[in-house]
């Protein structure tokens, strides 16, 4: 049976095990740098796995990515890696523009949406390479002392992301990690942990309007859950093992977000 709204019917080996790496590949990046996996994940669904309706793509990614970082999130947890407080925050104003952004995007035509995200590649990838100018506060919390500074940027923040990852159909990681770090000046480490909360958050909420509108390939979805759960595994532990290499990559992933950024708005203009 065809899947709902171009999406792929699993019906070979390679399609299972490509589905299977893609979601592998996902998982590694969220557990390595608390974001970016989503916005691989409509790239690798389109011309990899090849779904050929990209609101198919964006919906089913949406699925996978929130159950992907929910998995990285447990690890990050359990390290003590997570900034609740600024993560609840920064969610709760996330999620009301990510259902905003959804219904937005769900209206442009599929091949504008993805040349917009191939130019949203490009300007995320250039804006990973740019050097931190604030120090880093290891012990920022957000309490009724410090509300009066931290809100004032987690909220707008958050709601900026939100409409962009709603309406691109991403976690939104790669944009909430730099958005945390410019809000609180926390650590990369934490910056990473605690996006995985908003990732997850934002996740649900696009997954949740793209499936009820019926744009999921659930058999799919299972794959690239199952393979992102080794995946987020694998991150995490690359990611303390390579601990004082952060910035490589950091780096190495910004230049790769750039140029599948290029390729996806030429191909698609």
């Amino acid at each position: 049976m065809e899947p709902p709204d171009g999406g792929l019917t699993i019906v070979t080996a390679t399609e299972i095990l490509l589905a299977l790496l893609s979601g592998g590949l996902i998982g590694i990046v969220l557990g390595l740098v608390g974001g970016g996996g989503s916005i691989l994940a409509v790239p690798l669904l389109v011309y990899v796995v090849g779904v050929s309706s990209t609101h198919a793509a964006i919906g089913t990614a949406a699925v996978a990515v929130a159950a992907n970082a929910a998995t990285s999130l447990a690890g990050h947890a359990r390290a003590s890696m997570v900034k609740w407080p600024c993560a609840i925050v920064f969610a709760a104003a996330g999620i009301i523009g990510a259902a905003i952004g959804a219904e937005i995007g769900k209206a442009v035509d599929g091949s504008r949406l993805l040349m917009l995200f191939g130019l949203l590649m490009i300007g995320v990838g250039l804006s990973m390479l740019r050097k931190r100018r604030r120090e880093d506060d290891p012990n920022v919390r957000l309490s009724r002392t410090t509300a009066p500074v931290l809100l004032p940027r987690l909220v707008p923040m958050g709601l900026g992301v939100g409409l962009a990852a709603g309406f691109f159909g991403i976690g939104g990681g790669f944009l909430i990690v730099p958005a945390l770090i410019a809000a609180t000046a926390m650590p990369f480490a934490y910056a990473v942990g605690t996006s995985l909360v908003v990732v997850t958050a934002l996740g649900l909420t696009t997954a949740t309007s793209y499936a009820l509108s019926g744009h999921v390939d659930w058999p799919l979805t299972a794959l690239l859950i199952a393979g992102g759960v080794g995946g987020a595994a694998l991150g995490i532990l690359l990611g303390r093992k390579f601990a004082a290499h952060k910035m490589l990559f950091e780096r190495a992933f910004a230049l790769l977000v750039i140029t599948v950024g290029i390729y996806i708005a030429i191909g698609a203009a």
